[in-house]
């Protein structure tokens, strides 16, 4: 198996969410007697709360680099709204950052979804790391809520589910928000934070979701277990 380094931290329960289904993932596939070597670097999630683009592009990047020098051969940011540093990170390595939106398009197209809305934090939906990637690279538009939505849909995220608070508030604001996302065409939605799993389930909503969590983990089991 191909050793694989993770950086997790942001938050830490998600993290755990990623180590457990890598672990379940791998073990389907080759039996639970045996799991993944993984090397894991958690860092303080106030990194990202500093709001300091160049500092924390620099800290993954000094991250990405300790984990290629103990040998893995691919990394996987635990995260969505840190791929924002892969362009500045991805060319200084050389091995692959397994990115996450590869990993909701190969998803989008086995189901025909060509059109996606887009939840996660205030960088996620308004950035273009996630949605332009998905847009140049794999052909597939994505909305996002409205201008009066986007700090709410942001807030619920920092102040609470990436706190491990997961309330009946929080749910039915992003299902409303799907909703709408719904009747503007939108064929499925991405729960583009990796808490937004953990709060909404499928049987939460008839609108189909793409969980990046579970689909980034996808992702890196084939990786682990390519020859």
């Amino acid at each position: 198996m191909n050793l694989l380094g993770m950086i997790g931290g942001t938050s830490w329960h998600s993290t755990i969410e990623y180590y457990r289904l890598l672990n379940e993932l791998v073990g389907a596939k080759i039996g639970t007697q045996q799991n993944p070597p993984l090397l894991l670097y958690s860092l303080n999630v106030q990194l990202m709360r500093e709001n300091d683009a160049e500092k924390i592009k620099n800290a993954y990047l000094g991250i990405a680099k300790k984990l290629e020098t103990a040998g893995v051969k691919a990394v996987i940011i635990c995260a969505n709204t840190p791929h924002m540093v892969f362009d500045f990170v991805q060319p200084k390595l050389n091995i692959p950052i397994l990115h996450i939106a590869d990993a909701i398009a190969k998803e989008a197209k086995q189901k025909g979804f060509k059109k996606l809305g887009l939840l996660g934090t205030k960088p996620t939906m308004l950035g273009n790391f996630l949605s332009g990637r998905l847009r140049e690279e794999h052909q597939i538009e994505t909305l996002i809520p409205g201008d009066s939505y986007i700090d709410k849909t942001h807030r619920f995220i920092s102040e609470e589910l990436t706190q491990g608070k997961f309330t009946d508030k929080a749910k039915n604001f992003y299902l409303e928000q799907m909703q709408i996302l719904k009747e503007q065409g939108a064929e499925a939605i991405i729960l583009g934070c990796t808490e937004l799993p953990m709060l909404i389930k499928e049987n939460d909503t008839e609108i189909p979701l793409l969980d990046t969590t579970s689909l980034h983990a996808k992702m890196a089991t084939e990786f682990i277990l390519k020859d």
